[in-house]
């Protein structure tokens, strides 16, 4: 990995290459409870348990591409979802043991407080490096971990000098990272899926076709990389949101400053205009 700045220029770059995917799926799987346990509840005069739906997905693209979901772009209704890329990347160890923070754990403080529904996409490394709190965010139902690679390189090339993944690791890739957050305790995932740097080509999309995840991009960028002044931050995400849209922020501490105290701002202004936080998962089902 190339050092800070090309961290900095691949977040900067982060609102790129995102297509529209085809039309959503409106049969998302159930998980459903065996006759025999319904049948004992009802004996019993117990209510029937509520019976949980599986996140949404989205149907494959032309030749079984992986889907591609940037905003919902049907409807007025004003919801919003906030999605935070915890990024670090697979080389970044020695960065994070001399001192360097990678998390931003007073960022989830807030959302919490603020009682904000969001979809934080983590990187597999991150969830190695900080399990603790990978797993309290994924085990809080406010919250849903989404997967953004294990090593946080390029799925497609060039991508801001990120590393390359091989085309047949891609897929291997993209699981290792669920398999830390499930190592981590994590219980909260989603099978949805964020390219580093936001640079994918079909060829990417062919790789992950066998994961079932759904790519998720944005239709709004927060600039919030390496800003150290939150007022544009906030100001560019309340000025650029419409019914439906997707926002990327992140929740990286050292690559992300002044993060947490946008969201301090954009969370009531965006209230204040009738809007509602939704995870990615609502988003897509509505």
């Amino acid at each position: 990995m190339a050092g800070l700045g090309v961290l900095g220029a691949v977040l900067v770059g982060c609102g790129g290459g995102a297509a529209e995917g085809p039309a959503h799926r409106t049969d998302a799987p159930v998980v459903s409870r065996s006759a025999s346990a319904k049948a004992s509840a009802a004996a019993a005069g117990a209510k029937p348990a509520r019976v949980p739906t599986a996140p949404p997905t989205m149907a494959a693209g032309p030749g079984g591409l992986t889907p591609v979901y940037k905003r919902r772009a049907k409807g007025t209704e004003k919801v919003v979802a906030l999605t935070f890329d915890a990024d670090m990347t697979a080389d970044q160890g020695p960065r994070a043991a001399r001192g360097e923070r990678f998390d931003n754990p007073e960022l989830i403080a807030t959302l919490r407080r603020l009682k904000v529904d969001a979809t934080v996409f983590m990187t597999g490394r991150w969830a190695e490096e900080y399990p603790d709190q990978a797993k309290s965010i994924g085990g809080d139902p406010r919250f849903e971990i989404a997967n953004h690679s294990y090593s946080h390189y390029s799925f497609a090339s060039p991508c801001y000098g990120l590393p390359t993944v091989a085309g047949p690791d891609m897929a291997t890739d993209v699981q290792r990272a669920f398999d830390a957050f499930r190592d981590a305790g994590a219980v909260n995932v989603v099978p949805y899926f964020r390219f580093p740097g936001g640079c994918y080509d079909d060829a990417a999309l062919r790789a992950l076709a066998p994961t079932g995840v759904t790519a998720v991009q944005w239709d709004v960028v927060s600039g919030d990389a390496f800003a150290k002044d939150p007022g544009p931050v906030a100001d560019q995400v309340v000025d650029e949101v419409k019914p439906g849209s997707l926002v990327v922020l992140h929740c990286t501490r050292s690559a992300a400053p002044v993060t947490e105290q946008a969201v301090r701002r954009i969370v009531p202004e965006l209230r204040a205009r009738g809007y509602r936080f939704v995870k990615v998962s609502e988003l897509m089902s509505r």
